[in-house]
């Protein structure tokens, strides 16, 4: 019997329930800091100035800190999503013209459910629906660049301000990107097996006639699901992070990535590319680098290349785009970032 089984059926009971967990979430969030400071300056006694003690409490206080986050906000935002899904979305898109329907498909990718393992069978799905290639491409590209995870860890992490300006550009970026692709007329450049695929019936909507008890059941489960395969990652960033902020001199990322470098930005998103992770695994560093003196334009750069290119998704749509299409889609998305990176390093002192 699972955690939620043992949950009350009542809206009543439920509620209190909820409340119950938030009020222990947020006492667990207040306390972290202090607890490790307790723990290792007050019970170990051990040296805050000594480098190594400053970065393993760095560690564990924002590894906590980032994992009751991350649980907190894929929670909530999956308990609201599961109105909203994949089959509706792709029904709400198809059909769509160029302009209009990359408005629409990069509003309708932050809301929807889509990672880079699902990069192929979204696209397939799109398509064999009716959705144009450029339209499909701008919700593939805001999906995983402006999920609700990115948007709930900056706005904790850097503050309202820094999180609409990732926002606007990435959904002005998948927009823009999008477009763009629709122009080179990309149907010819997609694998003819895609426009061969038929969905048959009627597709089964997730969304409808689910009870709150089981909504609270597909959360829970999401954030057992996300966590797992995210704390590998976190651990890296995070470690990466303490080491930084422990170790590395400010001046060492100032010199190289700093706003006298002219090509800090291409360079940043050419290091994002290859690495595998999504927006909370990335975070953490990012977070780090900021506190170290790095530009708000190219640790944006940074981060997007990284949840918007990875190299794993890239393979994956190999499967279903042409060499033509996919160094399109490659340019004009990576051109993009680089322009959003120099624009907010130019505005924001």
């Amino acid at each position: 019997m699972s955690l939620v089984d043992t949950l009350p059926s009542s809206k009543g009971k439920l509620a209190l329930v909820g409340a119950g967990a938030l009020a222990l979430w947020g006492l667990a969030y207040w306390v972290n800091e202090w607890l490790w400071d307790w723990v290792m300056y007050g019970v170990l006694k051990l040296d805050s100035a000594n480098r190594v003690v400053e970065t393993v409490h760095f560690f564990v206080y924002d590894f906590l800190k980032i994992m009751l986050l991350l649980a907190g906000i894929i929670f909530v935002i999956t308990f609201l999503r599961s109105y909203m899904s994949v089959e509706r979305t792709r029904a709400l898109l198809g059909g769509k013209r160029s302009g209009v329907g990359n408005v629409l498909a990069a509003g309708l990718g932050v809301i929807t459910p889509f990672c880079s393992c699902s990069a192929v069978p979204a696209f397939i799905g799109f398509v064999a629906a009716g959705v144009p290639v450029g339209v499909t491409m701008s919700f593939l590209i805001a999906s995983p660049l402006v999920n609700e995870i990115a948007i709930g860890l900056l706005l904790t992490l850097f503050g309202w301000q820094i999180t609409l300006l990732y926002v606007v550009s990435g959904l002005a970026i998948a927009i823009v990107a999008g477009w763009v692709i629709g122009k080179f007329k990309p149907e010819r450049w997609v694998e003819k097996f895609v426009f061969e695929t038929k969905l048959h019936g009627e597709a089964i909507d997730p969304s409808r006639g689910l009870t709150i008890k089981q909504r609270v059941g597909i959360a829970s489960g999401e954030v057992s699901t996300i966590i797992r395969k995210t704390w590998p990652y976190l651990v890296v960033g995070i470690g990466l992070g303490a080491i930084i902020h422990g170790w590395v001199p400010e001046s060492f990322f100032t010199s190289v990535a700093g706003k006298d470098n002219l090509f800090a930005v291409p360079l940043v998103v050419l290091l994002g590319v290859p690495l595998y992770s999504n927006a909370a695994g990335i975070l953490p560093l990012v977070e780090s680098l900021y506190g170290a003196g790095l530009p708000i334009g190219t640790l944006l750069a940074f981060m997007m290349s990284v949840v918007a290119l990875s190299l794993p998704e890239l393979i994956l749509l190999k499967r279903v785009l042409k060499p033509q299409l996919l160094g399109i889609f490659v340019g004009v998305t990576a051109t993009g970032i680089i322009l959003v990176g120099y624009l907010f390093n130019a505005i924001i002192p």
